[in-house]
């Protein structure tokens, strides 16, 4: 598709909604008053006057076309550089005095950025993007820069991230080891918006090294661990970056551009530092251990009398950053308080990473609820009158505690198979007894061939395997007392009927992959909404499947597992390290939804050189406009599919309109939104 063509395009798309807007307009008639007011409050004064020179002042006043309102100032503002104290926004008639707090520094070119802070009085219309410059020297810094702030895993846009940028001369550059963000103050700031592009103003014709920081508690700090993170390869001047378009979308009502910068944004957790946070316990037999970084290294975990071989040992989570300790011994055995010790790496002030040793006390006492002691007391007086009357109680109010849960439901994966799950983890699992069979349609029944997986990640879950046969229905008996749990428990007697996938309802998604390179990668095939559904690893060039795609709309996601382990892995900012690439697929005709039907072999031609092309300016325009292009049909679907249902309940076209349409309210811009190109 032309980029002629995707105009025209994005013109029929804003012409449809922009109808629709229109005639709500005309449609929604209040007694007193008319159209519904969606417009920003305009600026008609500015004392001094924008981009001042040689600053003095204290006080800034700006006015506007009507009374407004200031909301979220404290998020909303930010001063380029950063002022130790933020200055003071207050209202003051139909305008607002901006006061400034702090120590200026000399020959330094400011800007005050109020974001959306400042909205109309009546509607809330907030007016995006205002910014008040001045320069306490002669002159206002001018260059300019733009870019776009990506998740690097998601690949999706990142908003409203801080840009921070550092003149590189004034920083002394250690190989290896980059702590700018931690040591130093930026030298301009600038904010991405909703869409991830940022548009950096009031910079000098000098190299710069640039970060993105999604400030995640608003308090202009870059915490690593907690906070997305994004660096760049090389220093960049503004005048020696290519030109670039900026334009006002009328959609979204602030300005775009296209990105010269490119940031893929990531957790980084190898600068977290390693501890033993906390450690609880929090039922007699179970104790957590809270780490501050994923995957711990154990040297030993030892407990006062209690063998080792009856402490038994989950991760959790996926992180692995929490661990669950079981006890495998009678309750009566364990004391109110256990004693013990853990033998771990932990970082210490330099960031190595050192055997540490230390004591743990896990108490835990049973406090019971009045509920609980009512029942117990209940529960005695029953046992003593049984006991009285020569008889055996049998409480009919008990539960067994004991949890087992299937995901097994009507039907199951051939591939894939099927969990057992249990509360708490299985000491006694007695396999022989479990029986799997298969059920002909004559109700007949031939036991089949299975096997047990315990989940590494977590001991609780285990993986039921076995040869399933398509469209063929199963029976699982688990006899009761077959399976002890750590407290003790066992449990009832389980029957589950189950069959196999019928693939003639499904899809089939089949792949050719090509490339020039030796890299391995991850594929995955996600929903219309980027949920994972299903996962390919060690993918080289080749022919590859997804069986059992159920009907909808996918997308394909690619990680490019440069070190081969099977997963994607983030950066690390000391090191000047970038996360592995992760991209959405996108066909020739910049496509990146497909539509897979029932009983069908989608097939989808990958070539990762060209998912993975160096991501140039040219390159990078390229795909966030077939992803604006992907979105702008989306809308147009979804606007013709309301149409359609309109026109079949009856409805009119100004009745459906008045009904709030799609929201998009404020397009008045015009057609030059038309030449929106960004998500």
């Amino acid at each position: 598709m032309t980029r002629q063509t995707k105009i025209a395009l994005r013109i029929v798309v804003l012409l449809l909604f922009s109808g629709a807007f229109f005639s709500r307009c005309a449609n929604i008639m209040t007694p007193e008053g008319g159209p519904k007011d969606t417009l920003p409050p305009v600026i008609v004064k500015i004392e001094p006057g924008n981009f001042a020179t040689n600053f003095k002042e204290k006080k800034i006043y700006i006015e506007f076309n009507e009374f407004v309102q200031i909301k979220d100032q404290n998020k909303e503002l930010f001063t380029s550089p950063a002022m130790k104290k933020k200055p003071l926004i207050t209202m003051r008639g139909k305008g607002i005095v901006i006061t400034i707090r702090d120590t200026l520094k000399e020959n330094t070119t400011y800007a005050i950025d109020l974001g959306s802070a400042i909205r109309d009085n009546n509607e809330g219309n907030p007016l995006n993007a205002m910014r008040y410059v001045f320069s306490t020297g002669d002159k206002v810094d001018s260059m300019m820069c733009s870019g776009y702030t990506a998740d690097s895993y998601k690949a999706d846009s990142v908003s409203r991230t801080f840009i921070w940028f550092y003149i590189a001369d004034s920083i002394p550059s250690t190989p290896g080891y980059d702590s700018t963000i931690f040591n130093r103050k930026p030298d301009v700031i600038a904010r991405a918006q909703n869409n991830g592009i940022f548009i950096a103003q009031n910079l000098k014709p000098v190299n710069y090294r640039v970060y993105a920081i999604g400030d995640k508690n608003d308090n202009q700090l870059y915490e690593p661990g907690t906070d997305l993170v994004g660096l760049l390869d090389s220093v960049y001047n503004p005048a020696k970056l290519p030109e670039f378009a900026i334009w006002f979308d009328s959609l979204r009502m602030y300005p775009s551009a296209e990105p010269q910068l490119y940031f893929r944004m990531f957790t980084d957790k190898a600068f977290v530092n390693q501890r033993l946070v906390d450690a609880q316990r929090p039922e007699q037999k179970k104790a957590i251990f809270y780490f501050n970084a994923d995957y711990p290294r154990i040297d030993s975990l030892e407990f006062d009398n209690i063998p080792s071989d009856k402490v038994l040992l989950d991760p959790q989570t996926n992180g692995r950053d929490t661990m669950v300790v079981w006890f495998n011994v009678p309750a009566e055995q364990l004391p109110d308080t256990i004693k013990g010790k853990i033998v771990y790496f932990r970082h210490d002030s330099l960031r190595q990473l050192s055997k540490t040793r230390e004591p743990l006390k896990l108490a835990w006492k049973l406090v019971e609820t009045k509920e609980q002691e009512k029942e117990r007391e209940r529960i005695e007086k029953e046992k003593e009158k049984a006991k009285a009357e020569g008889k055996e109680y049998v409480d009919p109010n008990y539960k067994n505690p004991f949890t087992l849960k299937v995901s097994a439901g009507k039907e199951i994966n051939p591939e894939k198979g099927f969990d057992i799950t249990f509360g708490t983890p299985a000491v006694k699992l007695d396999t022989t007894a479990i029986e799997i069979v298969a059920v002909d349609e004559n109700k007949n029944k031939t036991p089949i061939k299975w096997h047990l997986e315990r989940d590494t990640m977590n001991m609780c879950r285990w993986m039921v395997k076995a040869d399933w046969k398509e469209k063929s229905n199963y029976q699982l008996y688990i006899p009761k007392k077959t399976i002890t749990d750590v407290m003790g428990y066992e449990n009832d007697s389980t029957v589950m009927d189950f069959a196999t996938y019928d693939p003639e309802k499904f899809a089939t998604v089949s792949l050719n992959v090509n490339g020039s390179g030796k890299n391995r990668y991850i594929i995955l095939l996600t929903d219309g909404s980027g949920k994972t559904l299903q996962e390919l690893k060690d993918v080289t060039t080749g022919k590859y499947r997804f069986n059992y795609v159920n009907p909808g709309d996918v997308r394909l996601r690619i990680i490019e597992d440069k070190n081969g382990n099977g997963k994607w892995d983030a950066g690390d900012v000391i090191a000047g390290l970038q996360p592995e690439r992760a991209e959405a697929y996108f066909n020739d005709r910049g496509e990146e939804t497909f539509t897979t039907k029932m009983n069908w072999d989608f097939e989808i031609n990958i070539d990762m050189d060209k998912v993975f092309l160096p991501m140039t300016m040219q390159n990078l325009v390229k795909m966030l406009d077939d992803k604006e292009e992907d979105r702008l049909h989306k809308l147009y679907e979804e606007w013709k599919k309301k149409q359609g249902e309109a026109k079949s309940s009856g409805q009119s076209q100004s009745q459906q309109s008045s009904g709030g349409g799609m929201g998009f309210g404020g397009m008045s811009g015009g057609l030059k939104s038309a030449a929106s190109t960004l998500k």
